[in-house]
């Protein structure tokens, strides 16, 4: 983790706030990949995640965009209480939600707040001169973060769609894909229900693998299934591990001294994902995509468990 300053706050839309962020000693920071994110840590002590919206190869500052939620846990609420010059925690760029180096066409489905990652992928495409398309659905213009920049500096790639209604949804997503070639890859961040959406319906012309999504949230359905115990072998040992029923694999770990990293633990930010050689997981994550859990390879150690009674891990 790093000290940054908040160097400007701007009220992008109703509840919705950029931040500004510099390093606290001067110093550059990092380069990223489109679509990542960053832990930020607020004046109560809360730590969440926040996508990258600045342009990427920007090193002077990063933005990041927070919307204050009805049910904050204190983080929201918190950073929609600071004020430009304070310092905040901040850690490293991490990625979960890249562009596609494949694909020759792509089309971002952004909802609400969910614009945020897909800005900094527009950046990106318009600096490399791919085809691209941004599908941005709001409530209405005042609920739309960020509309004028994408009215300006992407004119000609930008679409607004307000007041959707859910049962019409179907029919604009489909419409919206259509316009782009069936090859193109489909990039869609916001909330579950219109990410589900825009899932189901770009299905239905491509693969799993063209189809690419972010999580804020974690799955409350993809935890309240049974939790068995199983058991794990640390590869480089040869150890073997029980993890009961009423514990988490993470915490298994961290107890037999294995230095795995978390921070939301709820599945969403990718901090404890596991290199697994043999066993299958019981995938209960929001960060890996369908291809890496249909892999087996990977498992994220703070919700997921076991379908096999094993597994073999790469520690």
């Amino acid at each position: 983790m790093m000290k940054v300053k908040i160097e400007r706050i701007v009220d992008e839309a109703l509840d919705i706030r950029s931040f500004r962020l510099v390093r606290s000693d001067g110093q550059p920071l990092d380069a990223y990949e489109p679509g990542a994110h960053v832990d930020l840590t607020g004046p109560t002590g809360v730590t969440r995640q926040y996508s990258l919206c600045s342009p990427p190869q920007d090193c002077r500052a990063y933005l990041v965009a927070v919307k204050k939620e009805a049910q904050s846990r204190g983080g929201s609420a918190a950073l929609h209480e600071v004020e430009e010059g304070m310092e905040l925690e901040m850690g490293a760029p991490r990625n979960l939600f890249r562009l596609d180096p494949t694909a020759t066409e792509h089309v971002l489905c952004a909802a609400g707040i969910g614009v945020t990652p897909l800005l900094s992928m527009a950046y990106r495409l318009t600096e490399t001169g791919q085809p691209w398309r941004l599908h941005y659905f709001a409530r209405s213009p005042q609920y739309a973060a960020f509309a004028q920049l994408l009215a300006s500096t992407f004119a000609g790639h930008v679409q607004f769609h307000y007041g959707v209604e859910p049962g019409d949804l179907d029919a604009a997503l489909s419409e919206c894909l259509n316009q782009a070639g069936s090859a193109a890859h489909v990039y869609t961040c916001g909330p579950a229900p219109f990410m589900n959406k825009v899932v189901e319906v770009a299905a239905r012309s491509r693969s799993d693998d063209a189809i690419h999504l972010e999580h804020f949230q974690a799955d409350p359905a993809a935890n309240a299934g049974p939790s068995g115990g199983f058991e794990v072998e640390l590869a480089s040992s040869g150890v073997v591990l029980q993890v009961p029923a009423n514990a988490s694999l993470v915490d298994v770990l961290q107890a037999h001294g294995c230095d795995i990293d978390t921070e939301c633990r709820e599945g969403i930010c990718g901090t404890c994902i596991v290199e697994v050689l043999d066993g299958v997981p019981e995938h209960r994550d929001n960060c890996l995509s369908n291809k890496e859990k249909a892999s087996n390879k990977q498992i994220c150690a703070c919700v997921s468990r076991a379908v096999s009674a094993r597994l073999v891990l790469d520690i």
